[in-house]
């Protein structure tokens, strides 16, 4: 190993990390969090309220 190199720091780059702006009439993070919380529900609900064959 050669030791005159200085030691990195994980995270110490420097560089922030931009959120990029949403393209015009895209949906916001926060609607795509709802829409999918949302589904979530749908599908179990979906679930529970499916008929279940009765076995024969």
């Amino acid at each position: 190993m050669d030791s005159t190199l200085p030691r990195r720091k994980p995270g110490a780059s420097g560089r922030q990390h931009m959120v990029p702006d949403p393209l015009p009439g895209a949906p916001s993070r926060a609607l795509r969090v709802r829409a999918a919380d949302g589904w979530e529900k749908f599908m179990r609900r979906a679930d529970l309220d499916e008929p279940r064959e009765a076995e024969a």
